[in-house]
Order: structure tokens, then C-alpha cells, then sequence
């Protein structure tokens, strides 16, 4: 049985029209990361950075997924009804929702995600769709304490002990749309040279390309559907 994680950045979201933050005309052009994206920017102003957060939140309900979500999708579902006899993880930069909108239901948010906030008294994580303010009670608690549920600058990536044991056991590692600037992520290809084939799909080469053995070169919307059709074809 092979054993595939997939790397998803913000190359793949983007397809979908999504603005991403590093590009040149991306999120990062129009906002300081100091004042919007790290704890000591929420004590400082939690009314901006929740208007920051809801404004991302209304962006996200204006796209859907694409092609690219949408092949990643079908191949767990075949995994899942026995047509590919395989295993599928996904594992995403990506604070949006699209990869579960499109059907996964194996994905692992590093990063956090945007349609939750984590209540600081409680601890509680709900869902969460409207905006957000400082003086929202928690669903849970009551308590006027939620700040996004993401990972801001400075503090430590979800779920890596789990994303660490399956890149140690997996077979393949898969990274779409990333920049490989971003740590602990842009090293995961490290991790598995010595028992797993790599292969990166972006529309250019990553910060870490050259840790790659495998690239297909395009937009994720049609080198994706591609890659998924050569692993269901055998």
C-alpha cells in the first residue's frame, strides 16, 4: 500500500482566488505581519486584527474549490472505496477550507483555521462563519475571549508530532504551491530523502526545489488532475 502526504501551500488556494500573502501584490503589500499576524499585535489592537480575519473570512466565502482541490479529493475517495489501494494525507499551510469544501476528509491544518476561533478562557475551538469582535462572547463559555484560531508568527505550528511521524512513514511526498520559505514546512522534504520519493508542482521552482527528485511545472488546476490521473492509472 503506498502512503502519500501532500504539501499544500498557498499556490493551490490562489487558483481558486484566493489573495495569497507573499506575493508581490499579495496580503503582506498591504499590511505590516507586526500589526495583524502576531500575539503581541492582538494585545496590542484585537479590533484591527479581527477586521483583518473577518475580512479574510468574507473573502473565502466568495470562492470555491478548483480543479486542483477537487483531484486531491477524488483520489482519497478512491482510497476510501478500495479503487486505489493507497492512503492519502493532507497536510496545508492554508487557514481556508477549500480541500474539505471539496471533499477530503484527510487534512491537517498546520497553520490553523480560518472558520474557527480558539476561546483563550475556555480553550474551546468552535466553528465560526460571522465576524468576530473583541466583546463576542464564546458560544462556549461566554467569555468576550476568542482570537482567531490560526498560527501567528511566533508561535508553533499544529499537529507536528502527527505530521512528523507520517512523513517518517510515508512513501511519496507531494508539495503543491508552496514557496519553500516557510519553516518548519519548507523542511519536511528533508525529512523523508532517505525512504520516500518527492516530487514538487508549482508554477516555479520553490526556495527548496532542489530537494526534490520529481517537478511538474504548471498551474496546480492542471498538473494536479494530471498527477492524480498517473496514480489511479498505476
Amino acid at each position: 500500500m503506498e502512503r502519500i502526504v501532500v504539501l499544500t501551500g498557498a499556490g493551490i488556494s490562489r487558483e481558486s482566488g484566493l489573495d495569497t500573502f507573499r506575493d508581490a501584490d499579495g496580503i503582506w503589500s498591504r499590511y505590516d505581519i507586526d500589526d495583524v499576524c502576531t500575539p503581541a499585535a492582538f494585545r496590542r489592537d484585537p479590533a484591527l486584527v479581527d477586521r483583518f480575519y473577518n475580512d479574510r473570512r468574507a473573502e473565502l466565502h466568495r470562492v470555491r474549490p478548483n480543479a486542483a482541490h477537487l483531484a486531491l479529493a477524488r483520489l482519497e475517495e478512491a482510497a476510501r472505496t478500495g479503487q486505489w489501494p493507497g492512503e492519502l494525507l493532507i497536510v496545508t499551510q492554508n487557514i481556508d477550507d477549500l480541500h474539505e469544501r471539496a471533499g477530503s476528509r484527510n487534512v491537517w491544518h498546520m497553520h490553523g483555521e480560518l472558520l474557527r476561533v480558539r476561546c483563550t478562557s475556555c480553550g474551546g475551538t468552535p466553528e465560526w462563519h460571522a465576524d468576530c469582535l473583541p466583546h463576542t462572547p464564546c458560544p462556549l463559555c461566554g467569555r468576550p475571549t476568542l482570537r482567531p484560531d490560526v498560527v501567528w508568527f511566533g508561535e508553533i505550528p499544529l499537529h507536528m508530532p502527527r505530521i512528523e511521524a507520517a512523513l517518517g512513514a510515508c512513501d511519496l511526498f507531494v508539495a503543491i504551491g508552496t514557496s519553500g520559505t516557510v519553516y518548519p514546512a519548507a523542511g519536511f522534504a528533508a525529512l523523508v530523502e532517505d525512504h520516500a520519493d518527492t516530487l514538487e508542482i508549482n508554477l516555479d521552482p520553490s526556495a527548496v526545489s532542489g530537494r526534490f527528485e520529481r517537478f511538474m511545472t504548471g498551474p496546480a488546476t492542471r498538473m494536479v488532475p494530471r498527477w492524480v490521473d498517473e496514480i489511479l492509472a498505476g
